[in-house]
């Protein structure tokens, strides 16, 4: 069935094979993070059987899905005052900056007898999830007095919001965060995490400092990529998820849209460039399953011109393929579009 995203399993474990090593060889360890397989489980534990020997997870749907897997659990996410049940229940570690939260789960771990671990999360510029070093403060010295909350590690977000690169400058100020809370509190943080897949330069550059000791990668393993930066790791394998999808209609029409127009139905104003008739092929995948910007025509002579819900139409005048209605179109995909479409139940994953 179309639309399917053929997902190769070998080059996943190989990538996650070879930044394990890269990692060890720099004093590092990682938690995979794994979102991106939608609660895949043949494919989890595929990579935990592998080696792989700790996940990560924004939803805690993902994780309860995996809780047979013998991995350390971490979810990623803040927690929600109404999953905090599920937390304690799937979850090893979960990355907090609330201390209303924090204390909900140490209620909550009281009744299940567990002790749950919790890394704090440091605001160190990009403006997503993370408190202040005063907050911190006021934060760790509440936590020191509960009985099953254990303070693992302190960690920091960078990329993903405010696209703020890892510099040794701001690794510096993490480690002296820690360093300060530590000396006040006579403990030490068992981890330090700095990060996501956009600190593999420093980390193969040796530029990461000794107190860094984890990442959170991501996208570096399972595409290849080193997101803000968006370059290739050249010694990964980069396509491990290839889109193929089926025309529907294939006509030539004019570039333009007749009689008045405003917004789309998703409330945009299109424009339009007028380039005569084009032979246009629709295909059936839509805004519903996959923003735009996430599909590359592995025909490079394909032009993507626009789509609503349930279809994308392409510009395929200029292909050297003859293309006929009930052919197949393959995309590569970038982050978010491996996201969307593993997401969406309208498209098919079938591991190859």
């Amino acid at each position: 069935m179309y639309p399917k995203v053929e997902i190769n399993l070998r080059g996943i474990i190989e990538n996650a094979k070879t930044m394990k090593e890269i990692c060890k060889k720099n004093g590092k360890n990682y938690c995979l993070i794994t979102k991106v397989l939608a609660d895949n489980k043949e494919i989890v534990k595929a990579l935990v059987d592998s080696g792989i020997d700790c996940i990560g997870e924004s939803r805690i749907q993902n994780l309860m899905a995996y809780k047979d897997i013998k991995a350390e659990k971490w979810l990623i996410r803040i927690p929600m005052f109404c999953e905090v049940e599920e937390v304690i229940k799937y979850s090893d570690v979960s990355l907090n900056s609330e201390l209303s939260v924090i204390k909900a789960l140490n209620e909550e771990a009281k009744k299940q007898n567990k002790i749950h671990k919790i890394i704090l999360m440091y605001e160190l510029g990009d403006l997503r999830e993370g408190c202040s070093k005063e907050e911190l403060e006021t934060i760790i010295e509440e936590i020191l007095k509960l009985s099953n909350i254990k303070i693992y590690g302190l960690g920091a977000n960078l990329s993903c919001y405010g696209a703020t690169i890892p510099t040794i400058e701001n690794m510096n100020e993490l480690i002296s965060v820690a360093e300060d809370l530590e000396k006040r509190f006579n403990f030490k943080f068992e981890l330090i995490s700095g990060g996501n897949s956009s600190s593999y330069k420093m980390l193969v550059n040796g530029e990461l400092p000794e107190r860094i000791n984890n990442l959170r990668l991501g996208e570096s393993i399972f595409l290849g990529n080193i997101p803000c930066f968006e370059e290739p790791i050249l010694e990964f394998k980069r396509d491990n998820f290839i889109l193929k999808t089926q025309i529907i209609e294939l006509k030539e029409k004019p570039s333009i849209p007749r009689g008045k127009h405003y917004v789309d139905s998703f409330g945009n104003i299109p424009t339009f460039v007028d380039r005569g008739i084009r032979k246009r092929a629709i295909i059936g995948l839509g805004k519903q399953d996959i923003n735009l910007g996430g599909l590359i025509p592995q025909d490079a002579e394909i032009l993507k011109l626009g789509g609503s819900s349930d279809h994308i139409i392409l510009d395929v005048t200029d292909s050297k393929n003859q293309y006929k209605v009930g052919d197949e179109i393959t995309f590569k995909l970038n982050y978010s579009g491996v996201l969307n479409l593993m997401t969406s139940k309208y498209v098919e994953r079938k591991i190859v």
